[in-house]
């Protein structure tokens, strides 16, 4: 019997059901949203050796970054918001001024309703379930397109996301571009998009016509400035582990290209030499600690980044290649030109370009001539250049003396700026993504103030701009002009 294509109309019917699932109000419980968490939890652990190998077979991901990176992170995004959700769901008490005297205000989270994740395949499990973590916290109904990119995970995911939680209010749609038109046709409360630029103006575009919000975490060129006054090994070392160790380049946080000085550049690239050869070996392509690439349109596009006549020749480390294989060595290039294409477009891959300056200085402006990247990193030991770096450097998020290592911790918020992206989220600003903050004022029938209704007078108007001012004296004076009482103050 052949499958039933997943149309607009099959999407606007999922679309409904969810609808009638969130009407009916189960998911606002707390104890339904603990129970998901919970699912989740146990569906990653029951299944860990076969997440791991969907991951092998979709990027040949070694299983160390697969338990650490994806299943690690996604059970600790769970168990964060299991400790914090009952803090997160109460009403947040605020001030009120003496204009709304007497009164009490609060502010109320509540679930948006039906909400889109659009999930990468870089890290297909912990992008397509993190984002969860929060919507499914804040109360909402879920549909996740995971990538059709990683279709072994994608697969997972439709077999066990709804034998571990409700699929009456989470659902897998698996495809590629047909279904993810149809999907991008319905009306959300909104959608989460974790990809590239391209694709995310193609989500922007579809939201706007339904007012949706949306989130887009894209990517953009991370660069990484290095200092000449730090420990060079180390420094080596959390760089290759936030290129490299992050899934072969293919990361959106990943270091993009090193920026650094004349004079220091021969020693740190002498120093990365040693530490890649230490970390994957003399035959980096037959080393099992090392990704893939993705497919062979990725590969063949990183390919022409090496290729071009502009950086032919710039190799000073790595750059072996092995197309049926789909696997490229770390490559390590110096000297490439600004105006080609590794240095235009996002590497997403095995290869880092060193550019050198005369000043490190020099570096801040470099960085703020191209577009906001997602992260940016400095490894220095100046104070000074530090404090310079955090007021002068935009970007999605900055780390100092390492790469990639702000995405584990759960009390900063995760997500672009600009072109890389609109919308964080991680811990509870995963929960306030997903939720809207309703505004509510209380007030009793007692003190109520005939100065703020007709007919309106002068002394009336005097009363309520001194309310406004917050000036209590202000106010004292216009009460009692208002009330006819003269006042024996004079001016000497």
């Amino acid at each position: 019997m052949e499958e039933k294509k997943f149309d607009t109309e099959a999407a606007a019917s999922t679309v409904t059901e969810l609808r009638r699932t969130f009407a009916a109000g189960k998911t606002r419980s707390y104890e339904w949203r603990v129970a998901q968490l919970n699912g989740m939890i146990k569906m990653v652990e029951n299944h860990e050796q076969e997440i791991v190998e969907a991951l092998r077979l979709d990027l040949n991901k070694p299983e160390f970054e697969s338990i650490l990176y994806e299943i690690m992170l996604l059970k600790s995004s769970c168990k964060v918001a299991l400790k914090e959700l009952k803090q997160w769901m109460m009403p947040e008490k605020v001030k009120t001024s003496l204009t709304t005297f007497p009164s009490s205000a609060e502010i109320v989270p509540e679930p948006l309703g039906i909400v889109l994740v659009i999930s990468a395949w870089n890290y297909p499990l912990l992008l397509s379930l993190d984002p969860i973590v929060g919507a499914i916290a804040a109360g909402n109904v879920v549909v996740l397109k995971p990538s059709e990119i990683a279709p072994a995970t994608s697969s997972f995911l439709a077999k066990f996301v709804e034998k571990y939680m409700d699929n009456s209010a989470i659902k897998v749609v698996e495809g590629s571009i047909p279904e993810t038109s149809a999907l991008l046709e319905q009306k959300w409360e909104k959608i989460f998009y974790t990809g590239n630029g391209r694709v995310g103006r193609i989500v922007m575009a579809a939201a706007a016509k339904h007012l949706t919000p949306v989130v887009l975490e894209l990517g953009g060129k991370s660069p990484a400035i290095v200092d000449s006054n730090i420990n060079t090994t180390v420094a080596a070392r959390r760089i290759i582990a936030g290129k490299w160790g992050c899934n072969n380049g293919q990361a959106c946080i990943s270091p993009d290209y090193i920026i650094t000085t004349k004079d220091f550049a021969p020693k740190l690239i002498d120093t990365l030499k040693r530490e890649l050869e230490r970390c994957y070996g003399t035959e980096p392509l037959e080393s099992k600690d090392l990704s893939r690439i993705v497919n062979s349109n990725h590969f063949d596009r990183l390919t022409r980044l090496l290729d071009e006549d502009k950086v032919s020749g710039r190799i000073v480390c790595g750059g072996q290649r092995d197309r049926d294989k789909l696997r490229i060595a770390p490559t390590v290039l110096q000297g490439v030109p600004q105006d080609s294409l590794i240095m235009s477009e996002e590497i997403f891959g095995p290869l880092l370009p060193v550019i050198t300056v005369d000043r490190l200085e020099e570096s801040f402006d470099l960085i703020n001539s191209r577009t906001k990247p997602l992260a940016a990193y400095l490894f220095t030991n100046r104070k000074k250049l530090k404090h310079e770096f955090v007021s002068n450097v935009s970007a999605g998020g900055l780390v100092i003396n390492d790469s990639a290592l702000h995405l584990a911790v759960h009390t900063l918020p995760f997500g672009g700026v600009a072109e890389s992206g609109m919308g964080s989220y991680h811990g509870k600003f995963s929960f306030d993504v997903f939720s809207h903050k309703k505004a509510v004022l209380y007030r009793s029938f007692m003190g109520d103030a005939a100065a703020r209704y007709p007919p309106y007078t002068q002394g009336k108007l005097r009363l309520l701009k001194a309310l406004l001012s917050g000036s209590i004296l202000g106010i004292i004076k216009a009460l009692m002009g208002w009330l006819g009482v003269a006042s024996k103050s004079k001016t000497v």
